[in-house]
């Protein structure tokens, strides 16, 4: 789901794929549904493909919007937007214990923040990425074989 979703730098808020062409994406806009061409000149990043610093290794951000919704119970995070910085470093101390706090600024936290709200208004909650080992794990077990798997031995 992260991987259809968009933010396109100088563009407020988040952006659902609908559609590729050869240069440029359509993206609708979460917050008034609007849609827009996304051109490749545009800096574009899927929030799939993003992950947040730590002491020892980087952490996804689906990992750390599913660390935000256990802590809130699924709901909106309730902060001010003249939340001080500490602040910001303690709540994200709580949903993620050793991040890099020398490579996390507080307003990536604060972006942060800001896109799990907006994803959770719009009642996009499954962060978990489903991977492909995990279906292949799945179906060894229940003793059915893949024909690709046949092919290689």
């Amino acid at each position: 789901m992260l991987k259809e979703i968009l933010s396109v730098s100088g563009k407020p808020g988040l952006f659902k794929l609908i559609s590729q062409g050869k240069n440029m994406f359509i993206a609708e806009s979460l917050i008034d549904k609007k849609r827009i061409p996304v051109y490749m000149r545009d800096k574009v990043v899927s929030l799939g493909d993003i992950s947040i610093y730590t002491e020892d290794e980087d952490i996804p951000l689906a990992t750390v919007l599913e660390n935000i919704k256990k802590k809130e119970n699924g709901q909106p995070i309730e902060f001010n937007k003249s939340i001080k910085n500490d602040e910001l470093k303690v709540y994200f101390e709580s949903v993620l214990p050793d991040f890099d706090k020398d490579r996390v600024y507080p307003s990536d936290i604060k972006k942060i923040m800001g896109w799990y709200n907006l994803l959770v208004k719009e009642g996009l909650t499954d962060f978990t990425e489903e991977k492909p080992e995990e279906e292949q794990t799945a179906t060894e077990e229940n003793g059915e074989e893949k024909p690709e798997e046949s092919k290689q031995e």
